[in-house]
């Protein structure tokens, strides 16, 4: 056993079939991120047209109009840009904690839902917008949606997949992330072939689409059992448990009664702002901290901002754009689907830690490759086809290992370690992070680039290497734990047991809950 392993012991095993229910709720409900990919997909598309910069940047048109010089290094710093584009993901965060009670008071059902409609708005802002002022109020829209679903879709996956699957159908929602990624790829690239000037308006008005598809998807949804029973609908929550489950009354009833415990202990819990700052809570904040954090660090932004300059020199000119898309794009999605599997197989720390391995490797091939061709001054130079062939390769490893790792697990370790009495608390914690140094990783970006030059690439890796550390020695194993059981892994684990109460001082926290 590994330094943050967990040896699973007497932890209950709930009997479960992978229904049809279950499927279709885990899977619509995960569609929630694809509203997130496209978004990460169309903004840097976008930013790049000349036409909507011309309306909208016109310095930065001007500028990128005059700009003559091959330096690849700082070609493209310019803040105003970047901070049109990073405004989303501060929206996104304020709007997280906002979703926390709503998610607590109306269910998350009803989170998705009005956040599916909050993004399609934000959409049809943007794709009418006539001034910086009603693109602005579009983008801070479509920031508010993406906190609610980031919010809400992971913990609904969580609580309604069966414990020995939760982690393939909870990293679904990852996988639509991807998928919203490359569909907005593809739209960048093709809606110039057809709508010219008018191009941006098509793709920021393509948002739209993935926002009808969550609304129609929570429509269609049941919330989940634990939710049911946060507000007071046992029988209800019975039902879709057996539904979901394909078992009988009986065969759900040992599942079922820890739920309505758990349930009992959050309804005690008037304020879990202030229950998760308790001791007992330390592990679970930890790494609803630490772990979105070191995701915005893996440095995959750094890569993926190379791969449409390398292909270009490997001689395909004015598809490299596309071609890098897709050929990421692709790697991105299998790789997803190996975590799918994996997750419920090998667990969470061993893709955690071999993803984080296969990173740190490539982090320092590209250092080493983009230095010698590129050096400080960042000026292009006709490289080989297979010296940028093999460049383009450890592009893609590089991805592929972030996509079954840092990628998915990002997402789905913090939205089953919280007890229920703290869980929407917990998730928001979570989102807030992540979008705090997402926008803070776009907002930095291009100026670390233009500074860091190729050394940029060791800068991540030194932090992957931090971050792999990090989670041998702290991160217990939740592969196959009843999310309402996931105490038990911190009470084994050898550092973080020292901040978990006993069985007596848990019933005694019972009656002191504020």
């Amino acid at each position: 056993m590994g330094a943050g392993g967990f040896v699973a012991g007497d932890v209950k095993n709930y009997p479960g079939k992978v229904t049809r229910h279950v499927v279709n709720a885990c899977v619509l409900g995960a569609m929630g991120g694809l509203i997130f990919g496209y978004d990460l997909g169309i903004s840097g598309g976008v930013t790049s047209m000349a036409p909507f910069l011309n309306k909208f940047f016109p310095d930065v048109y001007r500028k990128e109009a005059l700009d003559t010089s091959t330096n690849q290094y700082c070609k493209f710093n310019d803040m105003g840009l970047t901070l049109f584009t990073s405004s989303l993901y501060l929206a996104a965060l304020i709007a997280s904690f906002g979703a926390s009670y709503i998610t607590r008071t109306w269910g998350r059902k009803r989170t998705m839902l009005l956040g599916g409609i909050i993004f399609f708005i934000g959409a049809a802002l943007n794709a009418g917008a006539v001034d910086l002022s009603m693109l602005i109020a579009g983008r801070i829209l479509l920031g508010v949606g993406v906190g609610f679903s980031t919010q809400s879709v992971p913990l609904y996956v969580s609580e309604m997949a069966p414990q020995k699957h939760r982690g393939g159908f909870n990293i679904v929602f990852q996988l639509a992330i991807t998928i919203g990624i490359f569909i907005a790829n593809l739209v960048n690239y093709l809606t110039p072939k057809i709508a010219g000037n008018q191009a941006w308006r098509y793709s920021l008005g393509g948002a739209a689409i993935p926002a009808a598809l969550i609304c129609l998807s929570a429509l269609k949804l049941d919330d989940t059992p634990n939710s049911l029973l946060e507000h007071g609908k046992d029988e209800k929550a019975r039902e879709i448990l057996r539904k979901i489950r394909g078992l009988n009354d009986k065969e759900i009833e040992a599942e079922f009664r820890d739920l309505v415990t758990a349930s009992e202990a959050a309804k005690q819990v008037e304020h879990p702002w202030t229950r998760i700052l308790k001791r007992q809570y330390r592990p679970q904040l930890t790494m609803a901290v630490a772990i979105p954090f070191f995701q915005q660090l893996t440095g995959m932004n750094v890569v993926m901002f190379y791969a449409p300059v390398l292909l270009q020199s490997i001689g395909f000119e004015n598809n490299a754009s596309l071609l890098s898309t897709v050929i990421t794009g692709a790697v991105n999605i299998l790789a997803t689907g190996v975590s799918i599997y994996g997750s419920d197989k090998s667990g969470r720390r061993s893709l955690f830690l071999s993803g984080g391995a296969v990173m740190f490797v490539f982090q320092v091939a590209l250092a080493v490759l983009i230095g010698s061709k590129f050096g400080t001054s960042g000026d292009v130079i006709e490289l080989p086809k297979w010296y940028a062939g093999i460049v383009v390769a450890c592009i893609c490893l590089f991805v592929s290992a972030f996509a079954w790792s840092w990628g998915p697990l990002g997402w789905l370790v913090p939205s089953e370690i919280f007890p229920l009495e703290i869980r929407s608390a917990g998730q928001s914690i979570t989102v807030a992070v992540n979008m705090l140094f997402t926008f803070f990783i776009a907002q930095l970006f291009l100026a670390m680039l233009c500074h860091f030059k190729f050394g940029l690439f060791i800068f991540f890796a030194i932090f992957v290497a931090i971050m792999s550390t990090f989670i041998f020695f702290f991160l217990p194993e939740t592969m196959n734990i009843p999310i309402e059981e996931m105490s038990r892994v911190w009470k084994q684990h050898w550092y973080w047991r020292r901040f978990m109460p006993d069985e007596d001082d848990d019933r005694r926290a019972l009656d002191l809950m504020v």
